[in-house]
């Protein structure tokens, strides 16, 4: 087994020698220009990781970690475009960077081009790579939806809400566990309970990214703290408060959340009293809580050591300690 750092390096070295650049320049440039941005590369890591874990060759899972990243990006691309986003990562997006037309037909292109890196696999493994992320891609797409129809919506509820957030974030970090397992050739039920560990978890890391949009650390956080806010998501965070309020902080709450101040801080502080009174906070902190839980009793069902479980425990729990 490697450390998490030394996966990240095996897997941008890999990354680096990904043809890209061919003709037409104006297609993949764009499609370069996304993957050298950096970020994370979490989902890659976890899927050369998982391989590690049921024995297999990581390197034997560096196409289908590629696949994962080349969709993720894929899919960034394209929320930023619907978002009329200007910076990723710090940097322009690409729809701003070259021009919408540009945005969308590259995106489409590192949608194919995820596919095509099954191809390097014998057939059966082939099949079920791109059965899960055929699957997957869909549900990503169906988690996109439920977002854009919440930005109109009042009535949206924590069930649903926790729905979008599966469907949007979570089962792409199950899916690049579940990619490693199959490539690793793991048992038809590790596989599936791999999955579940990763599923669980990315529900509480995207939980985690809404508390941390509100009281993260600005100065670790990497983005504006109270984006989320400002743009007015109903995001756990509100949808909480709006439960456990009296008739007049909800009324403040709704209010609050239709209005676009040119004093943006004044909106976020109000806001972050009403979550913290209302006790929304807490509750959001015990939901992250909650679904980090629920991964690791998912980790006594997995056929691997007990180190192995505790790395992957490990895992989780620093994530969970994150301050970006």
């Amino acid at each position: 087994m490697l450390s998490i750092q030394e996966y990240q390096e095996e897997f941008i070295s890999y990354l680096k020698n990904y043809e890209t650049l061919k003709e037409p320049k104006n297609l993949y440039q764009p499609i370069d220009y996304i993957l050298a941005l950096g970020g994370k590369r979490l989902r890659p890591v976890l899927t050369l990781m998982t391989s590690d874990i049921f024995n297999g060759d990581y390197k034997k899972a560096l196409n289908a970690a590629l696949s994962i990243e080349v969709f993720h990006n894929f899919s960034l691309v394209h929320d930023d475009i619907m978002d009329d986003a200007p910076l990723r990562r710090g940097e322009q997006t690409v729809h701003e960077k070259w021009d919408v037309n540009t945005g969308i037909l590259s995106g489409d292109a590192m949608l194919i081009m995820a596919y095509q890196l099954f191809e390097n696999y014998e057939a059966d493994t082939f099949r079920s790579l791109a059965k899960l992320f055929s699957k997957t891609a869909i549900e990503v797409c169906e988690g996109q939806q439920y977002d854009v129809d919440f930005e109109t919506r009042n009535d949206v509820t924590v069930s649903e809400y926790l729905k979008m957030i599966e469907y949007k974030t979570a089962v792409l970090v199950g899916a690049a566990m579940k990619m490693g397992a199959i490539v690793a050739n793991a048992s038809k039920e590790d596989q599936n309970n791999i999955y579940e560990f990763g599923r669980n978890l990315g529900i509480a890391f995207q939980l985690q990214d809404d508390y941390l949009d509100a009281f993260g650390d600005p100065k670790t956080f990497g983005k504006q703290v109270g984006g989320d806010i400002i743009e007015n998501k109903k995001t756990y965070l509100y949808l909480k408060a709006l439960e456990f309020s009296d008739e007049n902080d909800r009324s403040n709450l709704v209010e609050l959340f239709s209005s676009n101040p040119e004093d943006v801080n004044s909106k976020i502080e109000l806001a972050k009293q009403l979550f913290k009174s209302s006790g929304s906070a807490d509750a959001t902190k015990q939901a992250i809580e909650d679904y980090t839980n629920k991964a690791f009793s998912g980790l006594d069902k997995l056929n691997i050591s007990d180190d192995k479980k505790a790395l992957l425990k490990a895992f989780g729990t620093n994530l969970m300690n994150r301050k970006v």
